[in-house]
């Protein structure tokens, strides 16, 4: 023997139950669309872009890959750095010397 299950609501219309369903449900996706935050995708950078924004020389690029200052990522020939790990790398670098 199966059990139904009734829900009875009482002092209210079907479409005022509908409206505060809906109100409550638009009230809630607002509050997630203020504090939702896409996700950005890795941005890399070319060696030439990296020793241009940090003013260095590529053979001061390379000695800080050797040293493991910066994390080079390699796609076949071709060196890329990630732009968020990079201002991180800065920041490491920034707290060494003080």
């Amino acid at each position: 023997m199966q059990e139904s299950k009734i829900t009875q609501v009482f002092g209210i219309t079907p479409s005022e139950l509908k409206d505060d369903i809906i109100k409550d449900v638009r009230a809630e996706l607002n509050v997630i669309a203020q504090n939702f935050q896409p996700i950005k995708p890795a941005e890399y950078l070319t060696r030439q872009e990296v020793a241009t924004i940090l003013k260095v020389s590529l053979v001061t690029l390379t000695d800080w890959n050797k040293k493991g200052i910066l994390k080079p990522y390699r796609l076949g020939n071709l060196i890329r750095y990630k732009q968020a790990e990079l201002e991180e790398a800065l920041i490491s670098i920034n707290n060494k010397k003080h």
